[in-house]
Protein backbone atom coordinates (compact mmCIF):
# COMPACT_ATOMS: atom_id res chain seq x y z
CA UNK A 1 0.00 0.00 0.00
CA UNK A 2 1.37 3.32 -0.98
CA UNK A 3 0.02 6.59 0.23
CA UNK A 4 0.21 9.77 -1.80
CA UNK A 5 2.58 12.30 -0.28
CA UNK A 6 0.82 15.02 1.63
CA UNK A 7 1.88 18.65 1.55
CA UNK A 8 1.15 18.76 5.27
CA UNK A 9 3.52 17.10 7.71
CA UNK A 10 1.66 14.36 9.54
CA UNK A 11 -1.56 15.00 7.67
CA UNK A 12 -1.50 11.68 5.78
CA UNK A 13 -2.61 9.80 8.89
CA UNK A 14 -5.26 12.38 9.85
CA UNK A 15 -7.13 14.02 6.97
CA UNK A 16 -8.97 16.27 9.43
CA UNK A 17 -5.62 17.74 10.44
CA UNK A 18 -5.20 19.10 6.92
CA UNK A 19 -8.46 21.04 7.30
CA UNK A 20 -7.29 22.52 10.60
CA UNK A 21 -4.02 23.62 9.04
CA UNK A 22 -5.88 25.23 6.15
CA UNK A 23 -8.20 27.04 8.55
CA UNK A 24 -5.23 28.88 10.06
CA UNK A 25 -3.52 29.75 6.81
CA UNK A 26 -2.90 33.45 6.43
CA UNK A 27 -4.27 34.50 9.79
CA UNK A 28 -7.64 35.66 8.46
CA UNK A 29 -9.51 33.86 11.23
CA UNK A 30 -7.49 35.66 13.90
CA UNK A 31 -8.31 38.96 12.20
CA UNK A 32 -12.02 38.10 12.39
CA UNK A 33 -11.70 37.26 16.09
CA UNK A 34 -10.37 40.75 16.75
CA UNK A 35 -12.20 42.80 14.11
CA UNK A 36 -15.62 41.21 14.65
CA UNK A 37 -16.19 42.44 18.22
CA UNK A 38 -14.65 45.83 17.42
CA UNK A 39 -17.03 46.32 14.49
CA UNK A 40 -19.97 45.24 16.67
CA UNK A 41 -19.05 47.70 19.45
CA UNK A 42 -18.55 50.57 16.99
CA UNK A 43 -21.91 49.78 15.42
CA UNK A 44 -23.64 49.83 18.80
CA UNK A 45 -21.96 53.12 19.71
CA UNK A 46 -23.08 54.70 16.42
CA UNK A 47 -26.63 53.48 17.02
CA UNK A 48 -26.64 54.94 20.53
CA UNK A 49 -25.23 58.26 19.30
CA UNK A 50 -27.88 58.48 16.61
CA UNK A 51 -30.59 57.96 19.22
CA UNK A 52 -29.10 60.60 21.50
CA UNK A 53 -28.77 63.09 18.65
CA UNK A 54 -32.38 62.46 17.63
CA UNK A 55 -33.59 63.13 21.20
CA UNK A 56 -31.22 66.08 21.82
CA UNK A 57 -33.52 68.82 20.42
CA UNK A 58 -36.37 67.59 22.63
CA UNK A 59 -34.16 67.62 25.70
CA UNK A 60 -32.81 71.09 24.89
CA UNK A 61 -36.37 72.46 24.74
CA UNK A 62 -37.25 70.80 28.04
CA UNK A 63 -34.17 72.16 29.78
CA UNK A 64 -34.65 75.71 28.49
CA UNK A 65 -38.14 75.81 30.00
CA UNK A 66 -36.86 74.74 33.43
CA UNK A 67 -34.11 77.32 33.59
CA UNK A 68 -34.84 80.91 34.44
CA UNK A 69 -32.49 83.66 33.40
CA UNK A 70 -33.10 86.15 36.17
CA UNK A 71 -30.57 88.79 36.98
CA UNK A 72 -29.12 88.40 40.45
CA UNK A 73 -30.51 90.90 42.91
Amino acid sequence: MSCAPSPFVGAAAHPAAAAVVLAHEGGWDEVLLIAGPIVAIVGLLLLAKRRVDRLAPDRADDQSDDRSIDAPT
